[in-house]
């Protein structure tokens, strides 16, 4: 059945917190589906799975889609925008999801220019210590782990939510090993206006 009532975002679970407590504060207008976070290790896992939720809720709501990916999430050649292309709907201008925390645009690439910063919102932390779990469920030892980020000097921590204490608690139990060097308390509002400027855009392509 047709919801022709308001667009749906169509998002990566890792901006799970940011957009359902926008919805919950009344700041976005918009139904929710997530693609899991957990599928982002296999770029064929999140255009297989990210195709499926497509097909469905074009058809729920009548175009009216915009996805919340970013242009780097499918592959380093634009995979995510011609995915966008093909399906006929907006997607947000922004590089990953870190990029959407902080504004979009490549801010993320302003923020870190020498690449050896790791940015955690709650999505992130979580996705995070799934990965080292299942990677030592399959063999791969702590110190083979912790290799895995020699080149990073420490974490970043994004307070989307209010909440980094908590976000602070769950980075010490994953085990990364990285140090948080800062916290950056920068609320919704980023995640908002880069949601907000894609279904503009979707409107303005549509003539609506």
């Amino acid at each position: 059945m047709e919801d022709n009532r308001k667009v749906c975002l169509v998002s990566c679970s890792v901006l799970k917190d940011e957009l359902q407590q926008l919805v919950k504060d009344g700041k976005l207008d918009a139904e929710l589906v997530f693609v899991s976070k957990y599928f982002h290790v296999d770029y064929e896992a999140v255009e297989k799975n990210l195709r499926k939720v497509l097909e469905a809720t074009l058809k729920r709501f009548n175009g009216k889609v915009v996805l919340v990916y970013g242009d780097l999430c499918l592959g380093q050649n634009g995979e995510m925008k011609t995915l966008a292309e093909e399906y006929g709907i907006a997607k947000v201008d922004a590089l990953n999801c870190v990029d959407c925390q902080l504004g979009g645009g490549g801010k993320f690439f302003e923020a870190d220019p020498e690449h050896n910063l790791m940015f955690m919102g709650p999505g992130m932390i979580e996705f995070f210590a799934h990965m080292k779990q299942k990677m030592l469920a399959e063999g791969v030892d702590e110190v083979t782990f912790a290799g895995m980020f020699s080149g990073i000097k420490g974490i970043v921590l994004l307070d989307t939510c209010g909440n980094a204490k908590e976000c602070c608690e769950e980075l010490e139990k994953s085990g990364l090993g990285l140090p948080i060097l800062e916290t950056r308390e920068i609320g919704l509002e980023n995640v908002r206006k880069v949601v907000l400027d894609a279904i503009k855009k979707r409107h303005k392509s549509s003539g609506i």
